[in-house]
């Protein structure tokens, strides 16, 4: 039986071309074998970040930083020394002791509800006095006011009354000065202190030192009535009247 050679348009082709066709097929077939091997391998690749993502344990949230909280005014007169006062003050006490304390300006703190003026000097505190302050209907101010103006022999045009030692805080009359502090008494706005600590107070201030007019503590103290001091009646005086008691 004789073997059937290739042949082309009815030609018998030689060996040699039949070994070389079959070898291009066989190169042809490894070619495409080898180009579907690497896009499987890529393929593979792509998605395996995609399944290890899928399967690979959540992670945890990150914490979130708190929000800071709204600063605080300082207190102006943290850290600074107080007087030592070993008796409860009343309505027309005060203490003064600068022995020790460096020269220099003042300041001055209004604490409407523990109802005192505190003078301060160098960081400590040189003179502590109950007052005198404003009702609802004429309130004392808070806040912070230059001293603008000094008179030690005032009389009010507005209220037509005398306001020794007087230490303006506002355009419209709000002012530090002397008055008769008794219990049950109160100013249309001023802070009023007894005339000799008021006389003092007057000697060390200058225009321009601060004064710091603040609430305070709702259930801060308030100096107790005395009863040789009571004054439920009266006329109007050193710029002062009758409050409610």
């Amino acid at each position: 039986m004789t073997e059937k050679r290739p042949t082309l348009a009815g030609r018998p082709l030689p060996a040699w071309a039949g070994i070389g066709v079959r070898l291009g097929v066989a190169f042809a077939l490894g070619a495409v074998g080898w180009q579907a091997t690497k896009i499987d391998a890529a393929a593979s690749s792509s998605a395996s970040p995609q399944a290890s993502a899928a399967t690979a344990a959540p992670s945890s949230p990150r914490p979130v930083a708190p929000r800071a909280a709204a600063a605080t005014p300082a207190d102006p007169f943290a850290g600074m020394r107080r007087l030592a006062v070993d008796r409860q003050l009343l309505h027309g006490d005060y203490v003064w002791s600068d022995e020790g304390a460096p020269p220099g300006r003042i300041s001055i703190l209004v604490d409407l509800s523990a109802q005192t003026l505190s003078v301060f000097r160098g960081g400590q505190e040189i003179g502590r006095a109950v007052i005198l302050y404003g009702t609802e209907e004429n309130p004392t101010p808070t806040g912070n006011f230059p001293i603008m103006e000094k008179d030690a022999d005032h009389e009010s045009t507005i209220y037509e009354a005398s306001m020794p030692f007087m230490l303006r805080l506002t355009g419209d009359g709000i002012a530090i000065h002397g008055s008769n502090v008794r219990y049950g008494w109160a100013s249309r706005g001023c802070v009023g202190v007894p005339e000799e600590f008021a006389e003092r107070l007057f000697a060390l201030a200058r225009v321009g030192d601060r004064v710091t007019i603040v609430a305070g503590d709702p259930n801060a103290n308030a100096p107790p009535p005395a009863e040789d001091r009571v004054a439920h009646e009266g006329r109007l005086d050193d710029y002062s009247e009758p409050r409610p008691v």
